[in-house]
């Protein structure tokens, strides 16, 4: 179906008042509407996205505990934290959700929505949605640009990224990648925008400031997610059928390590340590989230958190880690050095993402 850009006054309406979007009675005064709040936090906040709740959790990073509940809009999935961490950027989709279990021909006889694809810009101070920027069909991950001013997105249903800019709220370009595009990386010196191809199995390099497709890297099965090393020499891809983690040479676009995970990991994905000795990343159905050793590229630690962890971050310092389990509608706080769970904090339906930022 072909790409509608619907009304900024439809998305605010679905973004308000869409189904499952009823916000739950307030913790005290003090709350703002539409929210669940508690004691005022300061310092850092873990954002998380609930896709069958449709709403934004706020996570207090001090006090490990949900300090306000924001509906958002459909499907809720991909999401950033802008870097003085008064925005919230959350992609919405109106495609219809297929579990793993469901086969492709069900999948495609369902009704889509278009009316409900964008990206939700949330006010972090206010927590509430201030307006809908396009973001394509089916956006589902993205990254935004060093200065804050583009958002590269992947359109999973059309095999393309588009290009956003933020002040203007319209699309700049449309760049054909490969199939089932998922993950969106920017490199570390913000020249450059990776876009892992889940179906095609390779990753589409972009131009950061023209869209121009630079080159592809083949890589495993169904990659989902990549991450950098701090210096750009390394990127990590976490590919779901393989079980694998393929590494790559950023400057000669060339593998260099092929990672196998544990038994039964589906990885999916990845997070780098500010430090750049480890990489971690999420399993899936494996439950688990695996720490890899980058100086000698082998797996240093495993730690079960959960059912199917997906999305995952880090605190600035590298010692705590947020993953979201989406089946068991909870987030893991995981110790980085013990590699140990501290606390499973309850969240929304289906938790898909996590990012972290200051607290406005």
């Amino acid at each position: 179906m072909p790409s509608k850009i619907p009304s900024f006054a439809l998305i605010l309406l679905a973004a308000a008042c869409g189904r499952g979007e009823t916000a739950r009675p307030a913790a005290d005064s003090s709350a703002t509407p539409g929210s669940v709040a508690g004691p005022q936090e300061s310092g850092l906040l873990a954002y998380v996205t609930n896709e069958g709740s449709e709403e934004l959790s706020i996570i207090n990073t001090g006090t490990d505990s949900v300090v306000a509940t924001i509906p958002v809009g459909t499907r809720p999935r991909g999401l950033r934290v802008s870097s003085d961490g008064k925005t919230i950027f959350v992609a919405l989709s109106g495609s219809p959700r297929c579990p793993p279990t469901m086969p492709d021909e069900e999948c495609e006889k369902l009704k889509a929505d278009k009316s409900k694809d964008g990206v939700a810009v949330v006010d972090a101070a206010a927590r509430k949605v201030s307006r809908v920027l396009p973001g394509g069909s089916d956006p589902e991950a993205f990254d935004i640009s060093k200065d804050g001013g583009t958002l590269y997105v992947s359109n999973e249903d059309a095999g393309t990224a588009s290009i956003v800019d933020v002040a203007s709220g319209k699309i700049r370009a449309t760049v054909p990648v490969g199939t089932e595009p998922e993950g969106v990386e920017v490199t570390p010196d913000g020249k450059q925008v990776w876009v892992t191809g889940e179906t095609a199995h390779n990753v589409t390099i972009l131009d950061a400031g023209s869209g121009k497709v630079l080159g592809r890297v083949e890589v495993g099965k169904r990659p989902r997610s990549v991450a950098f090393t701090p210096d750009g020499a390394r990127a990590y891809v976490p590919c779901e059928v393989d079980g694998t983690v393929w590494v790559v040479d950023v400057r000669a676009r060339k593998k260099v390590a092929v990672l196998t995970m544990p038994k039964d990991s589906k990885p999916m994905g990845s997070a780098m340590s500010p430090d750049g000795r480890r990489v971690y990343v999420s399993t899936g159905r494996g439950g688990a989230v695996a720490a890899i050793d980058v100086a000698s590229d082998s797996i240093a630690a495993v730690v079960p958190v959960g059912q199917r962890p997906w999305g995952i971050a880090l605190t600035p310092d590298g010692k705590t880690l947020y993953t979201a389990n989406g089946p068991s509608n909870d987030v893991s706080v995981v110790d980085t050095d013990s590699m140990k769970v501290r606390q499973k904090i309850p969240v929304g339906k289906l938790p898909w993402g996590v990012a972290i930022g200051e607290a406005p």
